[in-house]
């Protein structure tokens, strides 16, 4: 359960992951030269192209998680009470990971239990 991420948190990570696989593939294409010479000339290319497509696919994913962040409900979460972002009808506390809805179908306690429960506190 604490492997569970929210949404924004999860494209985000993908973005990172792929700027990792870039940087990576473009170093380890530069390296081609060091090991083959020129004949890793080739090899660097492809490298550097194929890193290259994947920074940019990280650019797109960090700017498509940018503006879903812009437009995403802020909720406070019952667990933690810090205010986290949720895309959809359900997502989980970037914080804490507690799922969270907006579907009252779905909820375990409404919002008037809810609020009760904190008075008694």
């Amino acid at each position: 359960m604490k492997f569970k991420s929210a949404k924004i948190n999860a494209f985000r990570t993908w973005g990172l992951l792929l700027t990792m696989l870039g940087m990576g593939l473009m170093i380890l294409g530069t390296a081609g030269i060091v090991f083959w010479g020129s004949a890793g000339k080739v090899v660097a290319a492809i490298g550097l192209v194929i890193g290259l497509i994947s920074m940019m696919a990280s650019l797109a994913i960090y700017f498509w998680a940018g503006m879903l962040s812009t437009s995403a409900v802020q909720v406070e979460c019952p667990e933690c009470h810090k205010l986290t972002k949720m895309l959809g009808k359900t997502d989980r506390c970037m914080f804490c990971h507690t799922i969270l809805t907006m579907d009252p179908a779905q909820a375990t306690i409404t919002a008037e239990q809810l609020e009760g429960q904190q008075l008694k506190h």
